[in-house]
């Protein structure tokens, strides 16, 4: 085998090893080390799906009731906001060299200089360090509201692929808190809490880059998962493209007509059947679940005919000369297109809310270089995400996640792509945080308090220890998954106005009274909104 040159940077695709870890067996260990991309296939919808689905056993006998109201057709985005989760798996840097932690007071409550360099910042690079010249502190960026370490990887790609112009409507969130490392069982993902609060799609409710039961690499705590609501697998154009077939009807016939034959039998079919005694027990429930089948495919055909308007590749906003990826960047980069059919789904309203897992975030060992390069890209599809949410003048909520993280000894990569930042050296857990991005199109989303120092604590939910460790104590979600991803879900519904039906949807949640809930809670609400189930 070839050795790879000292300062060798290992390409964003490639596979990473550890001597100190245990040999990848599993498809979730083989994912945060890079090795595994995920694949899978997607289902569409067909008449015998109806007929197993419960969730389509509403009748009417006026079509344009039965299309618009009933047969679990939502409206675009089910009026929620939409609702993206970016899941760095394998351990990613969040705090300190990407958004900035700090103390009781919040992100700009300072850590110590050693913490800092537990973060991976030499003693030159720490936030607080004042330059003599300007008399300002140059590692601080707070262009998105939530401050981030000028020099941070993730910011440099968020704002590669978000114009500046948009970056004024954005603001943000830090939750410290504790997650194990290396490890999928995590149950980190908030898909099935979100879908709870009403998030919809006019195609699918939920959507993932990931063939599991979250959608994603990490899973969804075991009490919120609903069946009926499991993720459909999206990532790549042809997984979007591939969810409408409305058979061979439009090769035929004129979209218009396509439908009204659609119609056609559904009133033939309902006609039929009204006029059939059974003994079936089920024979009202039969009805309802084939009626709604015609119903649903004369849907499709009106809104989704051509299915290439779904298509993320013929979106100009999103791929060519005028769009978020150059069409170079796009052809040759797998998590590009990841994100692009994610965030088509989801931000147009066809998807309620959908993750995009990208794998090797495991990436202590391979000097600081391997971590920079990563985790620029995993900034330009946020960056990208949040473009697109501005392009189509829809709000947007992004959540970024990691399975645990890692720490620095102090040593410094020297190399270009090191930038003078302190290798990783390890995994650990008490550097760990999540965050979360929200876009609005009306203005910037205001942060809860009367005072700047009230809303600092509202914008860093927790807080850290002067040693860079998360203070397990400062909110129930610090040391507890489950309790972080109800935190999220909290914020989401708030964003609505409507975390005071939190406990009324989780009655058995872990984060205590309302005056907790109050305190865990970020932003005044940016939308109106009503929970639909």
């Amino acid at each position: 085998m070839t050795k790879k040159p000292k300062n060798y940077t290992p390409h964003p695709d490639e596979p990473l090893f550890h001597a100190c870890h245990k040999r990848p067996v599993t498809r979730r260990d083989m994912i945060a080390q890079g090795m595994l991309a995920g694949t899978g296939t997607l289902v569409g919808t067909s008449l015998l799906g109806v007929l197993s689905n419960p969730l389509y056993a509403e009748l009417s006998p006026d079509i344009a009731d039965l299309r618009d109201n009933l047969c679990g057709l939502s409206a675009q985005g089910a009026g929620k906001i939409p609702f993206i989760a970016i899941e760095l798996a394998g351990g990613a840097n969040m705090a300190g060299s990407n958004v900035l932690v700090g103390g009781r007071g919040g992100q700009l409550d300072f850590l110590t200089t050693e913490g800092y360099s537990k973060m991976g910042l030499p003693g030159d690079m720490v936030p607080n360090l004042v330059n003599p010249d300007t008399e300002t502190r140059d590692f601080i960026n707070n262009e998105l509201g939530l401050s981030f370490h000028s020099d941070s990887a993730f910011l440099r790609g968020i704002l590669d692929k978000f114009s500046v112009g948009n970056r004024a409507n954005v603001n943000g969130a830090v939750i410290p808190a504790r997650s194990e490392n290396d490890t999928a069982n995590n149950p980190h993902n908030p898909m099935y809490g979100i879908y709870k609060a009403g998030a919809g799609g006019s195609l699918l409710d939920l959507i993932g880059s990931q063939n599991t039961q979250s959608g994603a690499r990490s899973m969804a705590p075991s009490g919120m998962i609903i069946p009926a609501a499991l993720p459909t697998k999206v990532d790549r154009p042809s997984d979007v493209t591939g969810l409408v077939d409305v058979g061979d009807l439009l090769n035929v016939l004129s979209q218009e007509d396509a439908v009204r034959v659609m119609e056609s039998m559904q009133r033939i079919s309902e006609m039929k059947m009204t006029q059939t005694e059974s003994n079936v027990t089920r024979q009202q429930d039969i009805e309802d679940w084939v009626n709604c089948g015609y119903v649903k495919s004369a849907d499709l055909a009106d809104r989704f005919g051509d299915p290439t308007t779904l298509d993320p590749t013929l979106d100009t906003d999103i791929v060519g000369a005028s769009g978020i990826f150059s069409q170079d960047e796009f052809d040759n980069d797998r998590e590009f297109q990841k994100t692009a059919s994610v965030m088509k789904m989801v931000i147009n309203g066809y998807a309620g809310a959908g993750t995009i897992t990208m794998g090797g975030y495991d990436y202590h060992g391979g000097g600081r270089r391997t971590g920079e390069v990563r985790d620029f890209r995993a900034g330009r599809c946020m960056g990208a995400c949040l473009e697109y949410a501005a392009r189509m003048n829809k709000p947007l909520m992004l959540y970024v996640y990691s399975d645990g993280s890692l720490a620095s000894d102090g040593t410094i990569d020297d190399t270009e792509n090191g930038r003078g930042k302190g290798n990783w050296t390890g995994d650990n857990s008490s550097t760990a945080a999540s965050f979360f991005l929200v876009y609005n199109p009306n203005g910037r989303a205001q942060l809860i308090g009367a005072t700047p120092e009230a809303q600092a604590v509202h914008q860093q939910l927790g807080y850290m220890r002067p040693d860079a460790s998360v203070e397990t104590s400062s909110t129930p979600a610090a040391n507890n998954v489950n309790l972080l991803v109800e935190t999220v879900i909290l914020n989401y519904m708030a964003l609505h106005g409507e975390q005071n039906q939190f406990a009324g949807l989780f009655p058995t949640h872990g984060l205590g009274n309302s005056t907790m809930l109050d305190s865990l809670t970020a932003f005044e609400p940016i939308v109106n909104g009503t929970i639909s189930r």
